[in-house]
């Protein structure tokens, strides 16, 4: 059996992670300084269910590969913990924006 210890090189869970920490963030700052616009919400709120599903998608890839791959975890782990990152923040902006109404 021949092992592989090479680093864990997907980047497109960091990139996703990424990705929807910005789009999230912008239309926030969007709801914030156009006066707490409704219409804002119309087209955040869709795409924050959509980030939410493509991101416990990848969760479930990532957590499969940290099974399948023993040497590779701790990669693998930050991936995870990034991807996770984007729960407390997207959390702080709910509450700021169910307060604010």
């Amino acid at each position: 059996m021949k092992i592989h210890n090479e680093p864990f090189e997907e980047k497109q869970s960091t990139e996703l992670a990424i990705g929807s920490f910005i789009i999230i963030t912008l239309l926030f700052i969007l709801y914030i300084f156009s006066n707490q616009n409704p219409n804002v919400l119309i087209i955040a709120w869709p795409f924050a269910l959509s980030a939410i599903i493509v991101n416990t998608i990848m969760l479930f890839h990532l957590t499969e590969k940290f099974i399948h791959l023993p040497l590779q975890r701790r990669d693998i782990a930050v991936k995870i913990l990034i991807l996770l990152s984007n729960i407390p923040i997207t959390f702080f902006y709910y509450t700021v924006i169910m307060h604010s109404n």
